[in-house]
């Protein structure tokens, strides 16, 4: 097991936001989290990756507890997270931006990895010397992705990859996430697009005002009545 989240329960002040959550990722899946704006599916990345505390329950990674590590000691225990919204540093270069990505590794580790998100990612490399606040949105996104990839991370989280995008450049993303994983990177994806998700992935769970109601393989996901009605379009 990969990584294992055990009823958590997460507040924000008096509002409890995440309702008795479990679910696992194991190695080599893609797992999604789907469900409608507000639900909840931040929320639990967030509390993964050490941003947000749990009142109670367990987040374990690789079998050891997450639960009082600094988000950076999460990141160097191969852990990684690309936010909503990108998060880019816009005035720094391309390259920069992918550096700071791998601050908890040795220079000589991050020069394999710069080469190897290079290989990834063809347009982040021909724009390495560029400012990444002059990058178009699927460029940008390209960067959060390639900058989480620094830290050769064993499982990589990502959140709303799709926001923002053109349905060519939404596509473009999720045959790299797909070809990531095919590459070895195990990943947890946020989505609001289920669609696309469900396509990529093999399990989802389903939040709704921060419960999971439904989970499944994604094929079943797909051909579930209540699924199509709530997230699919029909």
């Amino acid at each position: 097991m990969m990584l294992k989240v055990d009823h958590i329960q997460v507040y924000y002040g008096s509002i409890h936001a995440i309702k008795d959550v479990s679910f696992a990722v194991e190695k080599g899946e893609i797992v999604t989290l789907i469900g409608a704006n507000g639900a909840g599916k931040s929320t639990i990345l967030k509390t993964v990756s050490g941003l947000l505390k749990p009142k109670t329950g367990t987040v374990e990674f690789l079998g050891k507890s997450l639960l009082g590590v600094a988000p950076h000691q999460i990141v160097a225990r191969g852990l990684a997270q690309c936010p909503e919204g990108r998060r880019i540093f816009l005035q720094l270069s391309v390259e920069e931006n992918l550096e700071m990505g791998g601050f908890t590794r040795s220079k000589v580790e991050n020069e394999a990895s710069l080469a190897k998100v290079f290989d990834q990612f063809p347009r982040l490399k021909e724009r390495r010397k560029q400012q990444a606040g002059t990058l178009s949105g699927g460029e940008q996104q390209m960067l959060a992705m390639g900058r989480a990839l620094m830290s050769k991370p064993n499982l990589l989280m990502l959140d709303e990859p799709s926001m923002g995008l053109a349905p060519l450049l939404v596509e473009q993303i999720f045959t790299i996430i797909k070809e990531l994983n095919d590459a070895g990177t195990t990943i947890l994806l946020v989505e609001q697009n289920a669609q696309m998700a469900l396509s990529v992935a093999n399990r989802g769970y389903v939040l709704e005002t921060g419960r999971i109601v439904t989970t499944a393989s994604a094929v079943d996901l797909l051909s579930d009545d209540a699924v199509r009605k709530a997230y699919l379009g029909g």
